[in-house]
């Protein structure tokens, strides 16, 4: 998504010896943890917040927020995990704003779904309100799962819960999609 960057050469430290450099003044890790975990910080930030604008400023604060960390900073966990709260918090923070800031400012967007199939667009209409329609903690869960591909452990530790309650709304969650006719074509075979 951020497509205005020039590409740079991947690192191949890992992330716990890219902190470590951090830690020590190699301020060109940094850049490599930026690069590393941009497009998927716009990306979460995006599905949050619903604005492309919104979601390049929560990038532009998470990083902000990761760099203040430093020196001292220690790696518990994957970035991912240590990232998805700052997101979804720097994300929610946004929203409201936008929304508080809104008004009578209305502006008509361009339908970035107009070009697509009319059926694969009622599909995902149709799926949108589904979820849209499942509590925020089952549908959360759901899309840190299998949107975002993180593992049971690494949404427990994001979410500050309990591995079996990301288990148990996990559950729900996919239950509810099994259960709801107009999404039951997903898990046909």
């Amino acid at each position: 998504m951020c497509d205005r960057d020039p590409p740079t050469p991947p690192d191949d430290r890992s992330d716990e010896a890219l902190v470590a450099a951090l830690n020590a003044g190699d301020t060109s890790a940094f850049d490599a943890v930026y690069y590393r975990y941009r497009d998927w910080v716009v990306h979460l930030a995006h599905r949050f917040t619903g604005s492309a604008d919104d979601a390049l400023d929560v990038l532009q604060e998470t990083f902000a927020y990761l760099f203040r960390k430093f020196p001292g900073f220690v790696l518990t966990a994957r970035m991912t995990t240590f990232l998805y709260p700052v997101v979804r918090n720097l994300s929610i923070a946004a929203r409201r704003k936008r929304q508080r800031h809104a008004g009578d400012d209305l502006t008509l967007a361009p339908d970035a779904s107009a070009s697509a199939p009319p059926h694969a667009e009622q599909s995902r209409d149709e799926l949108a309100v589904v979820l849209a329609g499942l509590p925020d903690t089952h549908r959360e869960v759901l899309l840190m799962r299998f949107v975002d591909e993180m593992a049971l452990a690494q949404i427990a530790q994001a979410l500050s819960i309990p591995e079996g309650t990301v288990k148990s709304r996990l559950h729900h969650a996919i239950a509810a999609l099994r259960n709801d006719p107009r999404v039951r074509e997903y898990f046909e075979c």
